[in-house]
Parts: C-alpha cells; sequence; structure tokens
C-alpha cells in the first residue's frame, strides 16, 4: 500500500485506516477483545499501517487495545488518537496525553487530534489558543509528531492554524455523506491538510449488508444514524442497487469500491472498522482498485441521489 504524507509533516499514512471506535465497546454490541485484536493485527499485516483510536473510545479500552495488538511492532505503525471536548484545558490536554501514551504503551502519538472542538456535548469553552499551546508543547517534548482536528468546520480549522501547525482534519465523510465538500475540504486542499475521514462506509451502509428490513439493538449507535433512517434509507438502498455493477466489473465488494472513491477525493484517506480479521483483509484490498475518471465521476452522481436530500448538519446522529 503506498503511504501518504500526513499534511506538512514528517508522518506517513496508508490511505486505509483502521479504526477502532468498536473495540473501545461502548455505544456497540457483540464485540469481544479477542476478535478485535486480531482484527487489528490482520490490518497490520495486510498493509494498513495507520491505527486511529481516542481516549473516549471505551475510556482508554480502545487504546489498550491497539497497545495489546501491535506493541511489539510499534515501530513500524502510526498511531493517531484523539483528545475529547472535555480536556482542552492546558493542564487536562497534557494529563490526557500522558493516559494515552500509557493506555498505548508508547512514548510518543504519531498524531494528536482533538475530537470535537470545544463546547460539544456541554463541554466547557476553552479558547482555541490554550489547547493548540498544548499541544505545541507536547511537540516540542515528542510526546507527539503531528497536531490535527477532528469535527472542525472551515471557520474553526482556520482559528487553531493561526496557534499552530494542523496537519489533518477528520470529519465523517463517505459517498453517502459529503457536508465536508462544501465547507472544509477547500481550506484542507489549499493549506495541505490531510483529509481523514471517518463512518467513511456510513456506518456500514455502503457495505450493502443492511436491507431495508433491518433493524438495530437500542444499544447501537447506529440506531439513532440518520441515513438508517425513512426516506434516506431508502434512497441509500436504490442507490446501492446502482452500485453493484461497477463492483461486479471491478470484482470487488461494495464496500472496496466506496472506499476506492473516497481515496481518489483530493487530500482524502478513509478510516474504516473491522470486526474480524477477514473484515481487515477486505478493506486493505480496497486500495488495488482503481477507477476511471469516467468511473468516479458516474459513482458520484449516484452518491448524490442519497446526499442531495440531506441538511447541512455535519453530525450524523440524533442524539
Amino acid at each position: 500500500m503506498e503511504m501518504r504524507r500526513l499534511g506538512t509533516s514528517e508522518v506517513y499514512i496508508s490511505p486505509i485506516i483502521m479504526g477502532t471506535w468498536q473495540a473501545g465497546k461502548a455505544m456497540w454490541v457483540g464485540i469481544e477483545d479477542s476478535e478485535t485484536i486480531k482484527a487489528i493485527r490482520a490490518a497490520f499485516e495486510a498493509g494498513i499501517t495507520t491505527i486511529d483510536t481516542a481516549e473516549v473510545y471505551g475510556q482508554g479500552h480502545s487504546e489498550q487495545i491497539v497497545a495489546q495488538a501491535l506493541s511489539d511492532v510499534r515501530s513500524s505503525v502510526v498511531y493517531a488518537t484523539k483528545v475529547f471536548a472535555n480536556h482542552l484545558k492546558y493542564d487536562q490536554a497534557i494529563e490526557a496525553c500522558d493516559r494515552s501514551l500509557k493506555n498505548l504503551k508508547t512514548d510518543y502519538i504519531d498524531l494528536y487530534q482533538i475530537h470535537w472542538p470545544s463546547g460539544a456535548f456541554k463541554s466547557e469553552v476553552v479558547p482555541i489558543e490554550e489547547t493548540i499551546r498544548a499541544m505545541n508543547d507536547l511537540k516540542q517534548q515528542g510526546k507527539i509528531r503531528a497536531i490535527g482536528v477532528s469535527n472542525f468546520d472551515r471557520a474553526q480549522i482556520a482559528e487553531a492554524s493561526q496557534y499552530g501547525r494542523i496537519d489533518s482534519l477528520q470529519p465523517p465523510y463517505s459517498l453517502f455523506w459529503r457536508q465536508v465538500e462544501k465547507d472544509a475540504m477547500p481550506y484542507c486542499i489549499e493549506n495541505n491538510i490531510s483529509i481523514i475521514a471517518y463512518s467513511s462506509l456510513a456506518q456500514g451502509l455502503l457495505t450493502g449488508k443492511f436491507r431495508s428490513s433491518h433493524k438495530f439493538e437500542a444499544a447501537d449507535n447506529r440506531a439513532k444514524n440518520k441515513l438508517f433512517m425513512g426516506e434516506n434509507y431508502e434512497r441509500a438502498q436504490s442507490a446501492l442497487s446502482k452500485l453493484e455493477p461497477f463492483a461486479e466489473q471491478h470484482q470487488c465488494t461494495l464496500a472496496q469500491l466506496a472506499l476506492a472513491w473516497l481515496i481518489a477525493q483530493p487530500q482524502t484517506n478513509a478510516i474504516v472498522g473491522a470486526r474480524n480479521a477477514q473484515q481487515s483483509v477486505q478493506n486493505a484490498k480496497a486500495s488495488d482498485v482503481k477507477l476511471s475518471p469516467d468511473e468516479l465521476a458516474e459513482i458520484d452522481a449516484i452518491g448524490r441521489t442519497v446526499t442531495d436530500y440531506l441538511d447541512d448538519s455535519p453530525i450524523m446522529w440524533d442524539w
């Protein structure tokens, strides 16, 4: 898998990135640590060298699982983790980083990201200057190698960039969820900020395995995902049927097709989770699917039959 430079940093990431929200178990069902560890290891062995996690995923449990899976190959992988919105004061951010370092059993984090802007989830509002100052100091101390933000809009990224070098943005982005294209993407392209898309398969919708009659358990976060509701869900099912011929032509799955489209977009890399080793291997193979300009345009148009009907809110869930 050809590596890509993260922004202007010295960090190089794989275009397909292993996501580990599910490894924390909270807000997911049917997750087993042993299977998650196998999935992470299989991703690495298949060429996915970049792993994304966060302190809030199971209150550190996801980070600990990543360490169990990869500590023996630490020098060959890139760790990306995040500080949550309730830890954005200077001292809190420093302490959160130290906790993550301990959980990950490492002395440096390759990419340290602000998970949500200050004030999100009723958190205390902290000036971005204060948080970036903490990040800059962590970087100077060698505890982190690059700074990123997640769920920031264009104005928020621009403000953060006044106080330090921001090398990545992590937004929700997929063929079925594309608000970032209207807002932050042009700024990222102009300023050489890597886009690290999460929910790159629209939380599994783009795999095609969820049909119209599917119902999620109440504890599953997808039960409140807007794409799985009402007419949005029906339009998505129709779009999936139109995407199937492209997948058949390339002898790939719908998921691999959607990921191939996504990593072909400007500056864009794709985070994708996996519950088991087989899914990890399948995710990695998406980087081998090469779509022509005409195919990319046709797939783009199919995706818009879903996204043109969504509102401008970047939040995927009705929480």
